[in-house]
């Protein structure tokens, strides 16, 4: 099982799930994922859960924001890893972006920032404290891929050179784009693709056995968006879950 104990900056580090009902995403997921869960209180009053795989953390399942509209549907944000989370912000403006929020310490667990890239979509940045992220990389039921799909994406992977320092990788397409890698240290980390929709960071979670997965999402009461190819069951698949979260599934070894 891929273990990880840091990241370098500019990885994909963490994945959190927003959603109105962490009680019934609890039990999406832990059937979907086999995940269990720790709940810890929030200032506020209301709680969170840390999802486990053993004794890894992999994820949180937190409450919505209070200022974010009644109704509004579950929401799955990923972080990249940065080494000072303050500097990355102080610099959003310069490389085109905006910040969202931040920068915030989060007891001493971390420093948080949600960044605008240019044409959208909203990063979220993590400086680590004493927690270094997900305890699992790119293995079943952990965080193992990210791609933003973007109106701008040249802009977008300016945006992430200036802050990250990432180089890039291109892939033409069939259809005449291209799809992009982000790159830390000669490995591949994210990706950037051209999307004429609302932009935004599609995330994927590794699953055992794609098929089984599925099922399991369709008898928890998700939808599954995207099913595997009919003939081969290669994915990815792309579930939403009852509250509205969406995130791909692609098959992993464990």
């Amino acid at each position: 099982m891929p273990t990880v104990n840091t990241y370098p900056q500019g990885a994909p580090c963490w994945a959190d799930l927003q959603t109105p009902d962490i009680d019934a995403a609890k039990k999406f997921y832990a059937a979907v994922f086999g995940w269990r869960f720790e709940d810890h209180p929030t200032p506020d009053g209301r709680s969170y859960a840390m999802a486990f795989l053993g004794n890894d953390v992999v994820a949180t399942i937190a409450p919505q924001n209070p200022m974010q509209a009644s109704g509004s549907a579950a929401q799955w944000n990923v972080y990249l890893a940065a080494e000072d989370a303050r500097s990355i912000a102080g610099e959003a403006v310069h490389a085109g972006g905006a910040v969202q929020f931040g920068p915030e310490e989060v007891g001493d667990t971390g420093v948080m920032v949600f960044l605008d890239a240019p044409g959208g979509g909203t990063t979220g940045v993590w400086q680590a404290g004493t927690h270094r992220g997900s305890g699992r990389y790119n293995g079943p039921g952990a965080l193992s891929w990210a791609e933003l799909l973007t109106p701008e994406p040249q802009a977008a992977i300016g945006f992430f050179q200036h802050l990250f320092g990432h180089d890039v990788t291109e892939y033409p397409q069939d259809d005449g784009g291209t799809y992009s890698t982000l790159m830390v240290d000669g490995k591949e980390v994210a990706g950037v693709a051209p999307d004429d929709g609302p932009a935004g960071w599609q995330i994927y979670f590794g699953v055992a056995d794609l098929s089984a997965a599925v099922q399991a999402v369709r008898d928890s009461g998700g939808e599954v968006l995207v099913a595997p190819d009919d003939s081969s069951g290669e994915g990815p698949a792309t579930i939403r879950d009852p509250q509205g979260g969406v995130l791909s599934l692609i098959e992993v070894a464990g």
